[in-house]
């Protein structure tokens, strides 16, 4: 396997994992903090920009969209065969498990994973040794 080939295929992972990082970061230092979520209140006369942003996000795990969402891109990975769909419903399966919806997003993540990694090898090509003979003559001298 070539260098190209193997940055090729690495890259969705990585990105995978760029993605926890992010999520981890959004629920960790953005969501749970209680001097942001104070910032964030009605009677507060500065709110900053951020906080629509914010009570978007608390909004969607407290009615369980992520998980929902990160399972309606899985049924559809599972009947295409693109792996663009296969590798977002890992990717909203890790972020569902982050930002509180585990169930839905721990089935998402792991059929994502599985069919990205289903479809990712069967796009590449068997290695084909050139001095094989496809039709097995054998040789008895060489």
């Amino acid at each position: 396997m070539t260098a190209k080939r193997t940055i090729h295929a690495l890259l969705p992972w990585l990105m995978l994992v760029v993605i926890g990082l992010a999520s981890a970061w959004l629920r960790y230092r953005f969501i749970e903090p209680a001097a942001l979520a104070h910032m964030c209140d009605e009677g507060n006369a500065h709110i900053p920009a951020s906080c629509g942003f914010r009570h978007a996000v608390v909004i969607g795990f407290n009615t369980y969209s992520f998980g929902i969402a990160a399972l309606v891109v899985m049924a559809v990975a599972l009947v295409s065969k693109n792996r663009f769909v296969a590798w977002l419903a890992a990717a909203l399966g890790l972020f569902a498990i982050i930002i509180y919806c585990y169930y839905a997003g721990a089935i998402a993540l792991l059929v994502g994973c599985l069919r990205f990694l289903r479809l990712q090898a069967n796009r590449m090509a068997t290695s084909v040794d050139p001095y094989r003979h496809g039709d097995r003559n054998v040789q008895t001298q060489p």
